[in-house]
């Protein structure tokens, strides 16, 4: 299994960016796909999470800005992310867990770069 994520870029204070990340299975048999970042010297933080059953959450920090989603059609889960502030400045990484017969297993994207900046 394969991740994908893209759609990081430069951005002003306040503006928007919506991340992709797609994957070489289909996304809707993921238990869990979710989105993680790390800025520069700090500890990774879960960003956003969405389950197959479709329950969200959201770090506190994003709350009421970052929205997750899965488009089926493209096969991918978004991060859509709004009021971007210069604090979410980071590398995004998208996660899928997928649990089956196999056991628990977990794949990573590799990250996409998101600066906030004036």
């Amino acid at each position: 299994v394969q991740l994908q994520a893209f759609g990081g870029g430069l951005v002003q204070p306040g503006e928007s960016l919506r991340l992709s990340c797609t994957s070489s299975v289909t996304m809707q048999s993921a238990e869990t796909v979710d989105w993680h970042r790390q800025a520069s010297g700090k500890q990774g933080e879960l960003v956003a999470r969405l389950s197959s059953n479709g329950k969200t959450v959201y770090a506190d920090s994003v709350k009421d800005r970052f929205v997750i989603s899965r488009d089926n059609a493209k096969n991918t889960v978004e991060l859509q992310m709004n009021t971007l502030k210069p604090e979410d400045t980071a590398v995004y990484f998208c996660r899928a867990v997928f649990v089956d017969g196999l056991g628990v297993r977990h794949y990573w994207g590799q990250g996409t770069q998101v600066t906030v900046s004036s």
